[in-house]
């Protein structure tokens, strides 16, 4: 049996920001709690991804630790900016509703500053439905091509200079590094850190990797932005349950970066799955990106970087996406 999108409108459009962007923004957006029907509260399913893993527990000094989390997300963020050149491949799965995701991916990235470009790849399928989306920057422009199921197939392209110029005018610390506001892992991992705020790292393994395993929680004044309902319950002392966000949307995430290079490696992004209402309980895994095979200063086919697509049906949406951006959080 396919999926059945006509009995939850916005599948498409959540499924599509997970094959975009690793759920990253997706998961901002609670398109799946205004489509789903009232009704009772659906038994909770097994979570997407079968492995223990419940969120970091922060020890005494809890500021302490929340500091030595965010140093390393930052430290994280500048390894992947400056990994010349890189590649990895990429796992993804995602539970919406009663569905489940799967795909493949793959990303790869040269050069620093102005002169990076990178390329990333995703599919995501749920039985007779798929999700693809290409990402190309070739430095001077970021294309991007969206087929969303049945869905007329997106092409559009944005001017690079464009960007740095707009992150000039900002003053942003190093406006040529413009990969994390155009797109590719960067972005979905500036994205994750710009809404989330980290509080524990401990040691961990990820495929038999020394990792540290970093939880990360909403920070409750980016939630109320996109969530103004829950505006009085952010100010309660224990701040906004899992339970009171919609079904589909995080309420924490872990991100687990390699201990020995200080590259993401996996996030999983967890909530209460089922149909709202529904009883307070710890949060599961409801999606999972695994990055893997990585390899650093390699060899990259500067073929991958180049992309010529025909004109029909381009959108410039260079416009577009200088209204949506803003810098990210130091």
């Amino acid at each position: 049996m396919g999926c059945h999108f006509a009995t939850f409108a916005g599948f498409r459009s959540l499924a599509a920001g997970v094959a975009r962007w690793g759920w990253a923004t997706a998961a901002c957006v609670p398109l799946v709690a205004a489509a789903a029907a009232p009704g009772p509260a659906a038994a909770p399913a097994a979570s997407v991804y079968e492995r223990s893993g419940g969120p970091a527990v922060a020890g005494a000094n809890a500021g302490e630790d929340a500091a030595q989390a965010e140093r390393i997300v930052a430290g994280a963020l500048m390894a992947l900016d400056r990994a010349d050149p890189f590649a990895a491949k990429i796992r993804q799965k995602a539970r919406i509703g009663d569905r489940v995701l799967t795909g493949p991916g793959r990303y790869l990235q040269s050069g620093t500053g102005a002169g990076q470009r990178f390329r990333y790849e995703s599919r995501l399928e749920c039985d007779t439905e798929s999700f693809e989306v290409l990402e190309v920057c070739d430095g001077l422009f970021f294309w991007s091509y969206r087929r969303n199921a049945a869905d007329p197939a997106a092409l559009a392209r944005v001017e690079v200079r464009r960007v740095r110029e707009k992150l000039e005018e900002w003053k942003v610390p190093a406006p040529e590094n413009t990969t994390r506001y155009l797109g590719g892992l960067q972005r979905a991992v500036w994205r994750t850190r710009d809404w989330f705020r980290f509080t524990a790292a401990e040691p961990a393994d990820v495929d038999g990797v020394p990792a540290w395993r970093i939880e990360g929680r909403w920070d409750p004044e980016r939630l109320v932005l996109i969530m103004p309902d829950l505006a009085a319950a952010a100010r309660r002392p224990g701040g906004i349950e899992p339970q009171e966000l919609p079904d589909g949307m995080p309420w924490s995430l872990l991100l687990w970066v390699g201990r020995g290079d200080l590259l993401p490696r996996r996030i999983e992004w967890l909530a209460i799955p089922g149909r709202r209402p529904v009883a307070a309980a710890a949060p599961e895994p409801i999606a999972v990106l695994d990055i893997h095979d990585i390899e650093v200063g390699g060899s990259v086919d500067a073929a991958a970087f180049f992309y010529k697509p025909a004109a029909d049906g381009l959108m410039d949406m260079t416009e577009q996406h200088l209204k949506t951006m803003y810098p990210w959080r130091p």
